[in-house]
Formats: C-alpha cells, structure tokens, sequence
C-alpha cells in the first residue's frame, strides 16, 4: 500500500494566532511545530493529534496559493496530507496511472519532510500531498 496513514488535515485560515486560539481554547491542542515556508508563501502551525496534524495555513503572500484559495473559497479544509515510505515512489505510481500532479518530482516540505502535490482535478476534488518523513 502506498498511503501508510494520514500525516495533516490542512485548513486554510485568514488569522493564523486566532486559529492557534480557538485549538487551544477549544479542543487543548497546543503547537508542536511552527513555519515559515517561504516557497509556498505560507505560514504553518502544526497541531499535533495522536500520531497526525491539523496543518493551518496563512498566507505571507498575496500570489500564494492559499492566499488564491482564500480568496475565491475562505477558509476551511485546504487540502490533505498522506504519508508515504517512498515520495519519488508513490508520486510516479499516479503520474504512471494518468493522473495530474502539481510537482513533477518531489521537494522539501516542512519539518525536514519531502512532499509532491496531485492535482485535485482527477483526485475528486481533494488537493492531496505525498508527504514523507
């Protein structure tokens, strides 16, 4: 099986320290990793639950693709992470079955992972990323 567990649900969020508050206040989660990921145009803050994340994501950038996906959806679930053994692995699996991705070959993601988008035209509506550690 390539997908081996759910890594992060990621949610799309227009003020990141009032997403961080409601977690907290509302379910106790507590960050377990923040970034900035200058590429994506993206701050994350990562919300451990049981052995997966809530991802949330702001925008630094007026061009990200989340700052693109707030403006013309608002915020709610952004996409889903799945973890794999073999990134290069499971992203030509799916380039090999026919179906669309956003990065040909992977690239670094947060927290030292490595990750590679499919395209949510063909994967029924849901952005999905590879993510392995």
């Amino acid at each position: 099986m390539q997908l081996t567990e759910i890594d992060h649900v990621a949610i799309a969020v227009a003020d990141l320290e009032a997403a961080i508050t409601y977690y907290e206040e509302t379910f106790g989660c507590s960050v377990d990793h923040r970034e900035v990921i200058e590429k994506d145009g993206v701050e994350e803050a990562l919300l451990k639950v049981a052995d997966s994340y809530v991802q949330l994501l702001t925008p630094i950038r007026d061009d990200s693709p989340v700052a693109k996906y707030l403006a013309t959806k608002g915020e709610g679930i952004h996409h889903i992470g799945y973890r794999v053994s073999d990134c290069s692995e499971a992203l030509e699996r799916v380039k090999a079955a026919g179906h669309r991705v956003i990065d040909e070959v992977p690239r670094p993601g947060s927290r030292g992972t490595t990750v590679a988008f499919v395209h949510p035209k063909g994967a029924f509506g849901t952005l999905i990323e590879l993510v392995q550690e």
